[in-house]
């Protein structure tokens, strides 16, 4: 993908987020990566969303996170972005939010667990909390540490199966196949995240749903024996 491409993908992707409504203000910010030109564009640091343009997306190194073509900052979040390209392999595109709900399950250090069909329509399991960052985490690297802590809470996890992560007392980081596809994620994360809430008030001792329900509605629509939707001709 050339990087005028990248820019505008990322502008509309950001665009998209905000009509969500899951950001306020200059919260939030979406990022996409070119991988053949080892690059990452994303929304510059502070801008609001109205005056936001394809041009005034920022693009840096993915190797080394200088910034490659702009006088704006980056997003401050950008080094954890950069950690989870150079570590999610499938990863193409990256959201973060403090939407409502989400936030609020990561404040409570509470993962949003799969306890239904709506959830495993998208997320195969927990969408996870990471441990909390250590003080010299915070002091030094705090983003870039961020990444770090995310990338050790799916050591045993598939970041393409769970596309999401809780980062503890912070908020949800969310990715995807492109930075589009990451923001249909993180709203529907948020509405994830909602349930969770209202089901935990509901029933506390609610059971967790039969392994063979969430597979079944994993991979119908994941994988290559997914029947969900309509085949290509």
């Amino acid at each position: 993908m050339g990087l005028k491409r990248l820019k505008a993908s990322v502008y509309q992707a950001n665009m998209e987020l905000k009509e969500s409504g899951l950001v306020l203000f200059t919260f939030g910010n979406v990022s996409g990566v070119d991988r053949e030109g080892n690059l990452v564009v994303i929304k510059p640091s502070g801008v609001p969303y109205d005056e936001l343009s394809p041009e005034n997306m920022v693009c840096v190194s993915l190797e080394t996170g200088k910034v490659i073509d702009s006088d704006l900052n980056p997003s401050s979040d950008t080094p954890t972005h950069l950690e989870l390209y150079r570590a999610f392999k499938a990863c193409g595109g990256i959201v973060h939010t403090h939407s409502e709900y989400a936030a609020a399950c990561a404040q409570a250090r509470i993962p949003i667990r799969c306890m239904g069909t709506t959830h495993a329509d998208y997320f195969y399991g927990d969408i996870p909390v990471t441990r909390e960052l250590k003080k010299a985490e915070t002091e030094e690297n705090y983003e870039k540490n961020t990444g770090l802590v995310i990338v050790e809470a799916f050591e045993s996890l598939c970041p393409e199966e769970i596309p999401a992560v809780l980062v503890a007392n912070h908020g949800p980081f969310v990715w995807g196949q492109d930075p589009r596809k990451a923001v249909y994620h993180a709203v529907i994360v948020e509405f994830l995240a909602k349930m969770e809430v209202h089901a935990s008030q509901l029933n506390p001792q609610a059971p967790r749903p039969p392994e063979h329900l969430i597979d079944k509605h994993y991979f119908r629509k994941h994988g290559k024996d997914a029947y969900y939707g309509q085949k290509k001709k």
